[in-house]
């Protein structure tokens, strides 16, 4: 029993930094797109390629989310989705071209897309039903601060 107490403290926590990590990065390269495309020596406008990769592949892989989840576990797959979208961040920021750019949202896009749908199916299955809206608002709230930081910082770029 306490186990389950430290997984309600903890998971809400979790699922709101995954949360606002996805909508940080969702919105921040698109006010830095110029600066990045300067450094990549590529015209502004070939670098949509980076955006409509990473959101291609979320539109195909969010729906296979609880099938992926049923099949091989919530937590394995949520743990993989954090992995692969924080690997897929770091070989962003190693990018020195506009292929290995969109390689990389690519592979940040897979862990996107499983890490909130995937995320939200952990909470319900932790959580009472009484209790499951204040764990959601938990994890929501808070995550609704990434796509007001993503313009602010990715300005500064």
């Amino acid at each position: 029993m306490k186990n389950i107490e430290a997984i309600r403290r903890v998971l809400p926590m979790i699922l709101a930094t995954a949360i606002f990590m996805q909508m940080l990065d969702s919105t921040i390269l698109n006010t830095s797109l110029p600066a990045i495309a300067k450094d990549l020596h590529q015209s502004p406008l070939n670098m949509q390629n980076a955006i409509i990769g990473y959101v291609l592949t979320l539109a195909v892989f969010m729906p296979v989310s609880g099938f992926l989840s049923d099949k091989f576990g919530t937590k394995k797959v949520f743990i993989l989705a954090l992995v692969l979208f924080s690997a897929g961040s770091l070989f962003c920021s190693l990018s020195g071209n506009l292929t290995q750019l969109v390689i990389s949202r690519i592979i940040q896009g897979v862990g996107g897309s499983l890490m909130t749908p995937v995320g939200k199916l952990a909470l319900v299955k932790s959580f009472p039903k009484k209790d499951l809206l204040k764990a959601m608002n938990f994890a929501i709230i808070p995550a609704l601060i990434g796509p007001v930081l993503g313009p602010l910082v990715g300005d500064t770029w």
